[in-house]
């Protein structure tokens, strides 16, 4: 879902990453599930959607937050991905988390089905923001919220220390034009408006500062961020061979500077916005 080819999104590639990086990529969104989840307020008995759920935060952590007599339903249109959410929500022994395959843009739920939903880096990757919203705006009761969490800036540590340095060596553009940009509300009061044009009211914004730490090497670092920044891919394919030892190297000196004992402490900067159904 949270890429508009799914021959990119699904590709088996990102889904051995995910599976590599599980744990230590989990600890690095933390501090963004967190922010997310305590913005959307759950309460128990909420019936709950996390729309673009990946391998299952924050739709996890707001499954333990509804309890009891609270559902929460996880969406992607990656259906391996979700098999990953499945198993970990299992893992955690919750009964109250499902998953459901569905494209954003035509979500099979009824009208104010929803009490509260949630998107954490997922809907600036959406084909068609205003239908999205749209749709989602359809599946919430009246006066519930939707919650979304948004890259900020691309000039912040972990992109300046992994994409930006790539790009020096690439050349070109940074992204795609017209492609999936994880930065495309980024802008102040970007996704205000997005909101506000699908029909939500009482719309909110603010940016935050949060954790982002990966506990781990700079190698590792960067080999994740290269796996799974699938908007990415064509500039990363435009790197001549022989340039990556220097590319690597560089990135990992950059990397290292965030160093903090055992962990590198990136810190990230996301908007959080919201509006009522």
């Amino acid at each position: 879902m949270s890429a508009p080819n799914p021959a990119s999104w699904g590709s088996s590639y990102r889904l051995v990453a995910a599976e590599k990086w599980k744990a230590k990529s989990a600890v690095m969104g933390s501090g963004v599930t967190e922010a997310l989840v305590e913005y959307a307020a759950p309460r128990p008995g909420m019936n709950v959607l996390d729309l673009a759920s990946g391998t299952g935060e924050p739709g996890i952590t707001l499954a333990q937050r509804v309890a009891p007599g609270g559902q929460v339903t996880a969406v992607d249109l990656n259906a391996e991905l979700l098999e990953l959410a499945a198993q970990r929500a299992r893992n955690r022994n919750l009964t109250n988390f499902s998953i459901q395959q569905a494209d954003a843009h035509e979500l099979p739920f009824p009208d104010q089905s929803f009490d509260l939903a949630t998107c954490r880096f997922g809907v600036m990757f959406f084909r068609n923001v205003n239908q999205a919203l749209a749709e989602l705006r359809r599946l919430l009761k009246t006066g519930a919220r939707a919650c979304f969490a948004v890259w900020g800036s691309i000039d912040q540590p972990y992109w300046e220390t992994t994409m930006k340095i790539v790009q020096k060596y690439a050349g070109g553009d940074l992204l795609e034009p017209g492609g999936a940009d994880p930065f495309r509300f980024s802008a102040e009061g970007s996704l205000s408006r997005a909101l506000g044009a699908a029909g939500f009211r009482d719309v909110e914004e603010s940016e935050r500062n949060v954790p982002w730490i990966w506990r781990g090497s700079a190698e590792e670092v960067f080999e994740y961020a290269t796996a799974v920044s699938v908007p990415f891919r064509a500039m990363l394919d435009r790197v001549p061979a022989e340039k990556w030892p220097d590319v690597r190297a560089e990135s990992y000196a950059a990397i290292e500077q965030y160093r903090v004992g055992d962990e590198i402490r990136f810190g990230a900067v996301v908007i959080l916005a919201s509006g009522k159904a």
